[in-house]
């Protein structure tokens, strides 16, 4: 790899084992993206249903609420290393069969119910062990450029995942392939994709050791976690602040499709402009903060990124023309993405490394309920019209922000270096 300065936007990657773990969020990442879109177009081809697609969507996100915290468990008793290498080759095998399953004409919808419950057990058990192992691979005056890069791998494959996987999948069908064969070839590539992050975090020296705390069982160690949330009032401000703004902030992506169709009117094509310039100024945002590194003010930049979050989603929901609609929902990924990897950095280093696993898991579990948030903003978007159910959301992600700022002001107050100033 050529040389890179010291400092600067890409910091962290001078760092070898950082380095391997970057690529392989990189490659799960793209596999990931291509795999909702690949999988959400074959469905719908099957099924003509938008519920069809919600079901599948439950399948795959339900097992991450229920399996979060035996992940996190797993990630403080177990090797991280090795927990990442088996779930990637399961991931691997899982993505083969299905493939298989699609270019032989044999899938089913259930196939996919199936399949969201494996994958989603899969990444709730073994994510918190790749989170946690980002603190142990890079300095502490690294970690928010770490983390930063950490989600440009996510963002970027938001915006090149799904226009590479509906590529593959025109250019099949445009050769003549039956639209079952395009997807599974594209499913193939998928499986590639995990199957390179394998041999990408084989190259990572560093095991990631549990550290020796004298565990009891599971349920002690799962007691243990909330046990400490319950004295570190710093630690729950952050996973609470990363999660209930968060709920209202996203609310924008997960009506996106009713946004494009009712006010802008557009099609499919439109659609993707739109997620694209979400993930484009997502993309940007961690980027910029990649390239801040360990600054002052982090406590006063994160809630500041979720005030003008607000605003600029208020400016989407408003938004008359196609033009302000992705300007707007650019500026809204870029402020969203800024405080979303800030809350995660800062939160992974004020935790004690004992029980990082643990709260992570918990961090993935709030996060497993985001869509259930976004239920009443859909029920009021049928009601009175999906402008003002995204008005509404921008005011309750304001008015939530003021309100945890209220009860956490030590929040506010995290600075350089992931201290307070008390």
């Amino acid at each position: 790899m050529p040389h890179l300065p010291e400092g600067g936007m890409f910091n962290s990657l001078r760092v070898r084992d950082f380095r391997f773990l970057w690529m392989s969020s990189l490659c799960t990442n793209f596999a990931m993206q291509m795999q909702i879109v690949a999988r959400g177009w074959l469905i719908y081809d099957m099924t003509s249903s938008p519920l069809a697609l919600t079901w599948v969507m439950l399948s795959f996100m339900l097992p991450n609420f229920l399996f979060s915290l035996p992940g996190g468990v797993i990630a403080d008793r177990l090797k991280k290393k090795s927990v990442m290498l088996v779930a990637q080759m399961l991931n691997t095998l899982a993505t083969l069969a299905l493939a298989f399953i699609v270019i032989n004409d044999q899938i089913t919808f259930l196939h996919f119910i199936y399949f969201g419950v494996f994958n989603g057990t899969v990444l709730a058990l073994s994510m918190p062990a790749r989170i946690a192992m980002t603190p142990e691979v890079v300095t502490q005056e690294r970690f928010v450029n770490a983390m930063a890069l950490q989600s440009s791998t996510f963002n970027l494959s938001r915006v090149l995942g799904p226009a590479i996987a509906g590529g593959l999948m025109a250019l099949l069908s445009s050769a003549g392939s039956s639209s079952t064969f395009g997807v599974g070839i594209v499913f193939l590539i998928i499986a590639a994709l995990y199957f390179l992050s394998v041999l990408v975090t084989a190259r990572i020296h560093k095991a990631g050791l549990p550290l020796e705390n004298g565990h009891g069982s599971p349920i002690e160690d799962i007691k243990e976690s909330f046990a400490y949330l319950g004295k570190e009032r710093i630690v729950l401000g952050l996973l609470i602040i990363g999660f209930i703004p968060s709920t209202f902030g996203f609310t924008a992506s997960f009506l996106l499709p009713a946004f494009n169709q009712d006010i802008l009117a557009g099609g499919p094509d439109l659609l993707g402009m739109l997620m694209a310039s979400m993930g484009a100024g997502a993309l940007l945002g961690s980027l910029i903060l990649a390239r801040m590194g360990d600054f002052e003010g982090k406590g006063r930049v994160m809630f500041v990124s979720a005030y003008l979050w607000a605003i600029a989603l208020a400016g989407f929901a408003l938004s008359d023309s196609i033009m302000m609609a992705l300007i707007t929902g650019a500026i809204s990924g870029l402020f969203g993405s800024v405080f979303g990897a800030l809350n995660m950095s800062v939160l992974q280093l004020v935790v004690k490394p004992e029980v990082r696993g643990r709260i992570m898991s918990v961090m993935m579990m709030t996060f497993g309920l985001m869509p259930l948030g976004v239920i009443p903003l859909s029920a009021l978007a049928e009601k009175t019209g999906i402008d003002l159910a995204l008005l509404l959301s921008t005011v309750l992600l304001v008015l939530s922000t003021l309100l945890i700022g209220l009860f956490f002001p030590n929040l506010v107050r995290i600075n350089r270096g992931h201290r307070q100033n008390l």
